[in-house]
């Protein structure tokens, strides 16, 4: 397994991903770090806008986390926004595999704030790029590398993009090489649920849950996980009361506050606390999920 090394394929070798054969313009090479998606197993594509919403992040992370708890392997771009969080929602659970197809070299770090999240991609899936490594991220590059991002998947699943998109080129092409496309619905008077929108009444699928998408791929949800609660876990009964309240879903401190009563300091305490421990993560500004 490559993780810390790039490595190449050229279109014509036997590891050549079968999904890209069909595709117009056939990439000549890859340029990889870490692994290709593994084909035996289902992908879905999660793009979105890059100035999102907080609704945005935590239902691109929550698609993210269901597919990947349920062995879908995610693929995005890395770009900031929707992208990131679908990655995180990934790795968030153990033995998730996630995919970044990016429009620069494999080697170069874009955008800056992703440094973590471009290793851990690289650890617990791969980056891909057909630009030679040291290509930096030109604009013109991006609307090419979208038609990968659809080839590499299954479906594509768009969370919120404008009605002039980047998301919805990925959506063009996943139309043509035959992919099913499912978008996120969002309030009417919301121009960055406008594009989604407008996909659904064009027919695009529409993702009320992953539940959706599972059934499209014909996956039969695992609902015998057992429940993993702060009492097995030996924690102290206010950890445990704040661990109980949190899910895989982002919840509020707000929200988590309503469920469990706690003041506010306490509460924030008893964050920190699990964070330290592994059990939860704040990821962006006071949204936090429980940890696997």
């Amino acid at each position: 397994m490559h993780t810390k090394d790039s490595y190449c394929i050229s279109s014509n070798a036997k590891e050549f991903p079968e999904k890209l054969k069909a595709i117009h313009r056939v990439p000549e090479t890859l340029y990889i770090r870490g692994t290709l998606p593994d084909p035996r197993l289902p992908s879905v594509a999660i793009v979105g806008a890059r100035m999102c919403t907080a609704y945005g992040k935590s239902q691109a992370y929550r698609f993210g986390a269901e597919l990947a708890r349920q062995g879908v392997q995610i693929i995005s771009g890395l770009a900031q926004g929707i992208d990131s969080m679908a990655h995180e929602g990934a790795l968030s659970v153990a033995g998730g595999r996630t995919f970044g197809i990016l429009g620069c070299g494999v080697d170069v770090v874009y955008p800056r704030q992703n440094a973590r999240l471009y290793e851990q991609v690289a650890a617990n899936g791969g980056l891909i790029s057909e630009f030679w490594e040291g290509t930096p991220p030109k604009a013109a590059n991006f609307p090419q590398r979208n038609r990968l991002i659809s080839a590499f998947a299954d479906i594509v699943l768009v969370i919120e993009a404008r009605e002039k998109s980047g998301s919805l080129i990925t959506v063009d092409f996943a139309l043509e090489q035959g992919r099913s496309v499912y978008a996120l619905p969002g309030r009417v008077d919301d121009a960055l649920s406008q594009g989604c929108n407008r996909l659904i009444a064009q027919g695009a699928g529409i993702a009320c849950s992953p539940d959706m998408l599972l059934e499209e791929l014909k996956i039969e949800r695992n609902r015998h996980e057992s429940p993993v609660s702060g009492e097995n876990l030996g924690l102290a009964s206010d950890l445990e009361l704040v661990y109980s309240c949190l899910d895989f879903e982002p919840k509020s401190v707000q929200a988590i506050q309503e469920t469990c009563g706690m003041p506010t300091l306490q509460l924030l305490q008893n964050l920190v606390e699990l964070e330290l421990k592994g059990l939860a993560r704040e990821i962006m500004k006071s949204y936090y999920v429980r940890q696997s």
